[in-house]
């Protein structure tokens, strides 16, 4: 780590500027504006990074964004620092380059490239981050390393399909059929169609696709998500609802600060944090990628039409309830489960990374102002997995499929990415 100056100055600029975000952070967040975080580059520029932008964008493809930053951030400090493979972009560093350096320069380059009408502000941060560094050699050095990685992976990126306006053209309407929720585009459609990060396909992993309606698993599905997830339910419990209200928060930035906030509480140093996560971005990223081209593959109905309608849906096992209305909605398709896809590639990203599913990670909510802390990875797939069930999201069935989705595809990213260089 190379030496910092004026770091009372710049902190206090620093603080300024994240006073002025306009994305709320937690008390435990707050913490990657300490001094501690301010010499760790990468959890320093990922929160730089989630507040530039999650604001007015919905939780998957902010998640890709992000898996394109940490990777550009990851491939700059290991050409520094050596001792793992990168990821996508190979590049040398002048012996003694700036790692601090070489990691702000990827991220602010490439986030200024995919969020060009925010390099004002990218640009006031990278000039604090900069000024902190002592000049010289090894900061220009790594600010060049920096540089290229970004150019480069802004590169590939190009024709990725990210900004492309994707028009939703509805199937013909009929039992199991999604329509919209809402006056406004399917969220996310054009995730569809986007080029991952490391997949070969987004169809890659694709699901075997929900139950049939006319099945018994179906029937018990329906039944426990009608008799939950009702906005105004009897049989919901009041700790349900706060389990639906606890992860109803932004999830990519929910999600993002956990991981962050693991990285902090772990002291990991600035080569552990950008291979932590980018595993765990670059991997979600793309298990996102896939969950939406499978979600208008099968294009199935959300809960509050099935059971609206289930007198359309040929089972004599469901009931038509006409009043049904979700306790939380959203407007793209039920299966799989955007959420569960989430939450499975960030467990098996980091139980990957650990070596283990027994980590213990806290994991706060903005909404319900507090804190709840899983002594294994796994819990929390089972606390969504409820969670969106008593929301009256989705059926338990797409839960499952989807963590199984998002498990699907870090595994097989991680298993050849990342590695630790070879003797």
């Amino acid at each position: 780590m190379k030496l910092i100056r004026k770091l009372g100055v710049v902190m206090g600029a620093l603080l300024m500027l994240t006073a002025m975000a306009p994305m709320a952070q937690s008390t435990r967040a707050s913490r990657s504006a300490s001094t501690t975080d301010f010499l760790n580059a990468v959890t320093h520029w990922n929160l730089i990074a989630q507040d530039a932008i999650a604001p007015g964008r919905p939780p998957a493809s902010s998640e890709v964004l992000m898996g394109i930053v940490h990777a550009a951030i990851y491939d700059a400090v290991v050409a520094v620092e050596g001792r793992y493979e990168a990821f996508a972009i190979r590049t040398n560093a002048t012996p003694g380059a700036s790692a601090p350096a070489a990691a702000a320069a990827a991220a602010h380059g490439t986030l200024v490239g995919l969020l060009p009408a925010q390099q004002h502000a990218l640009d006031q941060h990278y000039a604090a981050y900069l000024d902190a560094i002592a000049d010289g050699e090894p900061k220009t050095s790594g600010i060049e390393v920096g540089k290229r990685v970004a150019s480069a992976t802004l590169g590939l990126r190009q024709g990725d399909g990210f900004n492309n306006d994707v028009p939703y053209e509805q199937s013909p309407p009929g039992p199991g059929v999604w329509e919209p929720t809402a006056p406004t585009p399917p969220v996310d459609i054009k995730l569809k169609q986007v080029r991952p990060l490391a997949l070969h396909s987004s169809a890659q992993f694709r699901p075997k696709g929900p139950d049939p309606l006319s099945s018994k698993k179906y029937a018990r599905d329906y039944d426990e998500v009608a008799r939950l997830g009702r906005s105004d339910s009897t049989e919901r419990t009041p700790e349900q609802t706060e389990t639906a209200r606890f992860w109803a928060e932004h999830t990519f930035v929910q999600w993002n600060r956990s991981v962050r906030d693991l990285a902090v509480d772990r002291d990991l140093d600035l080569l552990r944090s950008a291979r932590m996560l980018a595993m765990t971005h670059v991997a979600t990223a793309d298990a996102l990628i896939a969950c939406w081209e499978a979600k208008f593959h099968y294009g199935l109905w959300r809960p509050v039409h099935a059971v609206t309608r289930a007198d359309t849906d040929g089972n004599d096992r469901t009931a038509k309830d006409a009043t049904w209305t979700a306790l939380l909605g959203a407007n793209h398709p039920e299966y799989p489960s955007g959420h569960a896809c989430f939450t499975g590639a960030v467990v098996e990203s980091l139980a990957r990374y650990f070596g283990s599913d027994r980590v213990r990670i806290p994991v706060d909510s903005t909404v319900t102002g507090t804190t709840r802390v899983y002594g294994r990875l796994s819990q929390t797939i089972a606390d969504v997995t409820g969670a969106r069930i008593y929301s009256g999201l989705h059926f338990r069935n797409s839960m499952v499929d989807g963590s199984k989705l998002g498990r699907q595809v870090a595994g097989w990213i991680l298993r050849d990415n990342f590695r630790r260089v070879r003797p």
